[in-house]
């Protein structure tokens, strides 16, 4: 970005929040601004910073229309709204304190598959294997791969083999001769 300049109280301004910065991105956008103004290009500041020259540019016109630092700061955002209501909470609370086998499913352990099921006739969302492992985590839920352990056979002892007969045993069994 050539021509990009910066009079010393700007300067100034930009390298106390700098300093004081406790915010990633704005840390970085903040040091891309004053990486600009000592004569670095905008390919370079991008690739040092592993972002786009778009971006470059974008901080810039953030920054020109105000000539505040505070104008780097992200904006206030939502994000995503959680999947998880009231009523399904509800329903995975209801669904986890009694087997399944009692609310119709044929089984008689959940599963992630089958809370999923559950929440979806129960709480009318399906959401999906990763939200329900993180919502049970987050209620203090630990689990483990199932293991089948069978019941040792009776029988084992008449089905084995006896050990074979040591060396000596059988060399000594051996008619002379």
């Amino acid at each position: 970005m050539d021509g990009f300049t910066l009079t010393g109280w700007q300067r100034r301004r930009l390298e106390r929040q700098l300093r004081e910065a406790d915010d990633v991105p704005l840390y970085r956008r903040t040091a891309a601004l004053l990486d600009l103004a000592r004569g670095r290009s905008a390919a370079e500041v991008a690739r040092t910073l592993g972002v786009s020259r778009q971006s470059i540019y974008n901080w810039v016109a953030a920054y020109a229309a105000e000539h505040d630092p505070s104008a780097l700061a992200d904006a206030d955002r939502s994000g995503r709204p959680s999947v998880w209501s009231d009523e399904l909470r509800a329903a995975l609370r209801d669904g986890l304190g009694q087997p399944p086998d009692r609310l119709g499913y044929p089984a008689v352990g959940w599963t992630v598959p089958l809370l999923r099921e559950h929440l979806q006739r129960w709480g009318g969302r399906r959401p999906s294997d990763r939200t329900v492992r993180r919502e049970l985590r987050r209620l203090g839920y630990v689990w483990k791969r199932f293991r089948y352990v069978l019941d040792p056979d009776p029988e084992r002892e008449k089905k084995t083999r006896h050990p074979p007969a040591g060396p000596r045993a059988r060399n000594s069994a051996r008619p002379a001769g």
